[in-house]
């Protein structure tokens, strides 16, 4: 808490209102999972006691910030769409998300889902999935939890620049009427 305030702080007059609410999620959830990490590095035990609970304050920022943003401003059935659309979205957004970490970071694509050494079916944990690339050209980095933070700053990066450039596309389009 010390060191997200800190942050936040420090960054306030530098992030923008549309994106302030993703933003502290992003930096609490950064010291969370480095303080995660401390703790299964240097408390083993401590961190066998709280289990998930650790993680489950980045979910209750995500789900605080969504409730704030929108459910607190609107009637029970358009927030009932919106947790379902944007449950939605954030589940398409993760699975885009890990599959290219996995293809780029393993070079393989279904691991712990997808079997094919004794033909192709699908299991549910210890599979090694389909190999793309030959061994040992991955990024393993990026399949470290830095990495999902780095593949996330890019993924939102890329998404970002499509929308400006759409949005550029159709103001270009609306000054030629």
């Amino acid at each position: 808490l010390i060191c997200s305030n800190i942050a936040i702080s420090a960054l306030r007059k530098i992030i923008p209102d549309k994106v302030r609410l993703p933003a502290y999620i992003t930096v609490i959830a950064t010291f969370v999972t480095v303080l995660q990490m401390l703790v299964k590095a240097y408390l083993p035990s401590l961190d066998s006691a709280l289990g998930i609970f650790l993680p489950l304050i980045v979910v209750n920022c995500i789900i605080l910030g969504r409730a704030e943003a929108f459910a607190y401003k609107n009637p029970p059935l358009a927030s009932v769409v919106d947790g379902l659309t944007q449950g939605i979205g954030f589940t398409c957004a993760l699975t885009i998300l890990s599959v290219a970490r996995e293809f780029l970071g393993s070079g393989t694509f279904g691991g712990g889902l997808i079997d094919v050494s004794n033909g192709f079916h699908i299991v549910l944990g210890g599979a090694d999935g389909i190999r793309i690339l030959p061994e040992g050209i991955g990024a393993s980095l990026i399949t470290q939890p830095a990495g999902g933070f780095l593949s996330l700053g890019i993924f939102i990066a890329i998404v970002t620049f499509l929308l400006k450039k759409s949005e550029e596309k159709a103001a270009k389009k609306e000054a030629t009427k």
